[in-house]
């Protein structure tokens, strides 16, 4: 399974696959047809109050990241990244971000756990 990371304002790469933004609100810039979106479930976001802790102050990046591995394993969150999994063992799926550094981003926490 390929699962690529990849910011909503980049032009979809020809062999990208399916195309899933892991924001919660669609970024100020890029028109949703222009990025060509196939798939947006709002479940693999960090929770708001994660997303919150994390922006309030300069947070270390992999506090957040295992938080948010502990939201989506959490018995609740199981099916969370299901409308993902099921794309991603058909061919490539490229993870949609507005994050100015996707590699520190929410957005690399999905891509690790359906890489799995």
């Amino acid at each position: 399974m390929s699962v690529r990371v990849r910011r909503a304002y980049e032009a979809p790469e020809p062999d990208g696959g399916v195309r899933v933004p892991v924001d919660r609100l669609w970024p100020r810039g890029p028109a949703k047809d222009a990025a060509r979106v196939d798939e947006w479930p709002k479940g693999p976001t960090p929770s708001a109050g994660l997303r919150r802790w994390y922006h309030a102050e300069d947070r270390p990046y992999e506090e957040f990241r295992e938080r948010h591995e502990a939201e989506l394993a959490a018995p609740e969150a199981a099916g969370l990244l299901a409308p993902v999994r099921e794309p991603a063992g058909e061919g490539p799926v490229t993870l949609l971000t507005a994050s100015r550094t996707p590699q520190h981003g929410h957005a690399e926490v999905p891509a690790r756990l359906l890489e799995d």
